[in-house]
């Protein structure tokens, strides 16, 4: 869930998460929307994308407005088909992070992110790719790559038609 809000100053922000280290996840310590997968309780997508950032954020899924769904992107090295969707939180109420999962909330400002500024390419090395140079954003003084820079410069490119 890419979840818009008003922020400091009421200026609009988005959430990204740092997840845990776990040994065996392929997405440990990286920077990640809310989100998880479909259980067999979920009525659609969208009832998942809600379920999950209320599980990892604390977020009452009555208070989000899906405005649309993103673009599915297929996740190579988790074997995962993500089905993003883009919300909106309107009044919001204190982020409460799941322990288990969340190691630090990152709140976005909007203007950060439109900044040509924090677009860059950087050398990765993972479990499963070396050396690699792949494109990313700097947000917060964190590296945003992989399945999430994809969906940021999908947002952006949304945004920048509208603005």
């Amino acid at each position: 869930m890419a979840l818009f809000y008003p922020g400091a100053n009421e200026e609009t922000h988005f959430l990204l998460i740092l997840r845990k280290s776990h040994p065996k996840d392929v997405h440990s310590n990286q920077v990640g929307f809310p989100g998880g997968k479909l259980e067999k309780n979920d009525v659609d997508l969208a009832h998942t994308a809600l379920r999950e950032t209320q599980e990892e954020v604390g977020v009452d899924p009555n208070e989000i407005e899906i405005v649309r769904p993103l673009s599915e992107i297929y996740i190579p090295p988790s074997n995962f088909e993500v089905y993003p969707f883009l919300g909106l939180y309107a009044k919001p109420a204190s982020f409460i992070p799941q322990v288990t999962e969340v190691a630090a909330l990152v709140e976005v400002p909007l203007s950060q992110f439109l900044s040509d500024d924090v677009i860059f390419t950087q050398k990765l090395s993972t479990s499963y790719a070396k050396n690699v140079n792949v494109p990313a954003f700097k947000l917060n003084g964190y590296t945003v790559w992989g399945a999430t820079s994809m969906m940021l410069s999908e947002i952006k490119i949304l945004l920048h038609q509208v603005l």
